[in-house]
């Protein structure tokens, strides 16, 4: 490639979001934890899944094969979580995992890591940081 010498108009993508292909006789409600299975698909985050984000809506793939419809997902961002055993000490921001697409905690065991918590904010709540592409990085480090 040679350097630039006009102004060229790139297809930039929404930082924040993604899309990928949804596992096959599912539904993924709108915000799930979303999660990758062995075969690459996403489906509602089970423990062991990589974390890919939280889907942004719903996508109903309960009557496609796999890959028929796609989920979008946020990516990355701050979001207020039910957590179990959450207490105002969280501020040291232990780690987060889920161990279904809408259940968290801050025991590892098989869960999945999803983020780190940000701030206490209630009782058994917290919101919690996540940032599925260093996630995934430190998984594989």
């Amino acid at each position: 490639m040679a350097t630039l010498s006009a102004d060229l108009v790139r297809d930039f993508q929404l930082g924040d979001f993604e899309e990928y292909p949804a596992v096959a006789a599912d539904i993924i409600y709108q915000g799930a934890a979303v999660g990758e299975n062995a075969s690459g698909y996403s489906r509602p985050l089970v423990a062991g899944d990589v974390f890919q984000g939280f889907a942004v809506e719903q996508s109903d793939n309960a009557a496609g094969s796999a890959g028929d419809k796609r989920v979008k997902v946020r990516t990355r961002g701050r979001v207020v979580l039910p957590i179990a055993g959450i207490g105002i000490t969280a501020n040291d921001r232990p780690a987060v995992y889920a161990s279904d697409d809408n259940t968290f905690t801050l025991t590892a065991s098989t869960n999945s890591l999803i983020g780190y918590v940000s701030r206490w904010e209630s009782t058994g709540f917290a919101v919690v940081e996540y940032d599925a592409a260093l996630v995934r990085a430190a998984l594989q480090a």
